[in-house]
């Protein structure tokens, strides 16, 4: 199908050190995933065109460092950004622990006139046997944040594409483009988003372990 339409977003990739977020990027843009990365320091960028709605979306994805002595630099990397993968790992509760902290800083340095801006939290590491953080838990943190909840595996490749393809959906819904087309369409679709539940997801999202917490339109 023709693409009509070039967007350009800008996604951040966040979390505490250890949660598996280069695996995350590194599985969505090169198919491939590796044990021993080291721990970023600063940023690491990496870019995906895809097609979606009709459009060409290319992905411009910040994977920064969770080290604490840098989180002063590494929140230098959120300006300018269109959504957010917030990323802990399910086998350490301590991760998830500090997803407040996380998102809070996130959303005062970008500082964004956006109702909803686009986070998705990413619960990774689902692959391994010695869970900490309990679906519920974590299901229930979303749903009173009213943010979107994935969990994923690097290393399996569990839902990492649905949880990307769903973030840039997210951001060309909420995320305004300058003068790129489409502002009117924008607003018109603002009052369309839904509210779905697990059990109202189309049957072949039902198949795969996708916790779904989307925010309400009203």
């Amino acid at each position: 199908m023709h693409s009509d339409q070039k967007v350009d977003l800008k996604i951040n990739i966040i979390g505490p050190m250890g949660t598996g977020k280069t695996s995350l990027l590194n599985q969505y843009v090169h198919n491939f995933f590796q044990n021993d990365y080291r721990n970023t320091l600063g940023a690491h960028i990496l870019t995906k065109t895809i097609q979606l709605e009709n459009k060409t979306i290319k992905m411009q994805i910040w994977d920064t460092g969770g080290q604490e002595r840098f989180r002063s630099l590494v929140s230098s990397f959120y300006k300018g950004s269109d959504g957010c993968f917030l990323v802990f790992d399910v086998t350490d509760k301590e991760s998830f622990l500090s997803l407040e902290t996380w998102r809070a800083d996130f959303m005062d340095k970008i500082q964004s006139p956006v109702t909803n801006f686009p986070i998705i939290i990413l619960g990774n590491k689902i692959d391994l046997e010695d869970r900490q953080v309990s679906q519920d838990l974590a299901v229930s943190w979303c749903q009173e944040k009213k943010i979107l909840y994935f969990e994923v595996s690097a290393k399996d490749n569990i839902n990492v594409d649905l949880a990307f393809e769903t973030l840039a959906k997210e951001a060309l819904v909420h995320v305004p483009h300058g003068g790129r087309e489409a502002c009117a369409c924008v607003r018109r679709r603002l009052k369309m988003v839904p509210c779905l539940r697990g059990e109202e997801l189309p049957w072949k999202l039902r198949r795969i372990p996708v916790l779904v917490c989307l925010r309400s339109s009203a």
